[in-house]
């Protein structure tokens, strides 16, 4: 009995060792976003009044917040994001730079400013954040806003829209 004991434990442990591996588990930041330019047309009569940003498990996030619907945006990766009006370099930190431009000014009917930076370089606290490295003022002309994101590498993103509260949001991923 002590020999067929000691046969079928050997057994069950080589049996052990030819089993096939399981596959491994989907990552749960599969996203399946792109890093191509993402535009909508139209114009609004909305004004910008923040920028702030956000950490998630999978992507930082930069939420440009509206006075009214919003109506056209435009953000892609280019080689150096411009200020509004001057056309001047706004430096950023990181691999990549992305320029973000919302058909909204920073400034009322009257000229009033809506949204005016403490420090146009630095719009917000991006300390402990994995993807983004700079959110940078580049001003605001002639109906539009634009704001540079300094990203770590050239990373897919997405932006999305809501009206109420109205705001477009720039979500860039952590990885492909």
């Amino acid at each position: 009995m002590r020999r067929f004991l000691i046969s079928l434990t050997t057994i069950a442990a080589c049996a052990g060792l030819w089993t096939v591996p399981a596959t491994a588990a989907p990552s749960s930041c599969e996203l399946g976003w792109g890093s191509a330019d993402r535009s909508s047309s139209g114009y609004s009569t909305a004004t910008v009044g923040d920028v702030r940003a956000g950490r998630h498990d999978c992507f930082d996030r930069v939420v440009i917040d509206l006075s009214g619907p919003v109506a056209g945006y435009r953000v892609g990766y280019v080689d150096t994001v411009t200020m509004d009006g001057s056309g001047a370099a706004v430096p950023l930190r990181g691999g990549g730079a992305l320029q973000v431009m919302v058909q909204a000014p920073a400034y009322d009917g009257a000229g009033n400013s809506t949204y005016h930076p403490a420090d146009r370089a630095e719009l917000v606290d991006l300390r402990g954040y994995p993807t983004l490295r700079q959110v940078a003022w580049a001003g605001s002309f002639e109906g539009q806003s634009t704001i540079g994101l300094g990203v770590r590498a050239r990373l897919p993103f997405r932006v999305t829209t809501f009206d109420s509260p109205a705001r477009v949001v720039i979500d860039v991923a952590h990885s492909w």
